[in-house]
């Protein structure tokens, strides 16, 4: 089984005018495996960290990224894959409320000119208890020509003149049902990790 996700808008809802990226999401019995299908900018240069290591303010550069949200608690965890290598994982409990990051990756790129592909594993304790909802961005680009694109945008009629863009209006994500991939008798395992957010 197996999920997928095109990102065919800017955060505000404009469509995107390039080969959208492709977010897939697979079972693996440790975890998610996250593969992304996406075009190559190389724009801006690449972060100056070691290949498949952590690098922090990682969204500065080209990146994919996803969310995974517990809405009940507001906990969630945020992915950043960058096509050169690095990547950075944060949980975050309460809107932009970080709490741990920089957590290991296993995570594999092929580059090629102009298109990238990456795969990650994400283990099931990186994942907040009750994990009910998604959404996936992506940022290429620099300057005035920097981009921000979003899975489910910001909805036309929520938009706010100078408004910038937030990945974190967590009451825009949408529905993600892990059981439709897991098989409904599926329970979500718990997470060490989450048990021991400090309350």
């Amino acid at each position: 089984m197996k999920m997928e996700f095109k990102i065919t808008h800017t955060w505000d809802g404009l469509p995107v005018s390039h080969e959208p990226i492709t977010i897939g999401l697979k079972s693996d019995n440790a975890g998610l495996v996250m593969e992304v299908n996406a075009p190559f900018f190389n724009d801006p240069p690449a972060p100056l960290g070691d290949p498949g290591k952590p690098f922090s303010r990682l969204w500065d550069y080209e990146v994919v990224e996803a969310f995974f949200l517990s809405d009940r608690t507001e906990q969630y965890l945020e992915v950043e894959l960058c096509p050169h290598g690095q990547h950075l994982l944060l949980l975050l409990s309460g809107r932009r409320r970080v709490w741990k990051e920089e957590l290991p990756l296993e995570f594999e790129v092929t580059r090629m000119k102009t298109k990238w592909e990456g795969k990650a594993r994400l283990p099931w304790n990186y994942l907040p208890p009750c994990t009910n909802k998604f959404n996936a961005f992506a940022i290429h680009g620099s300057g005035e020509e920097r981009k921000y694109e979003a899975l489910y945008p910001v909805p036309q009629h929520e938009l706010q003149e100078g408004q910038k863009p937030d990945f974190h209006r967590l009451e825009f994500f949408k529905d993600l049902r892990l059981k439709g991939l897991m098989g409904e008798d599926w329970k979500q395992p718990e997470s060490d990790i989450w048990k021991s957010l400090p309350s």
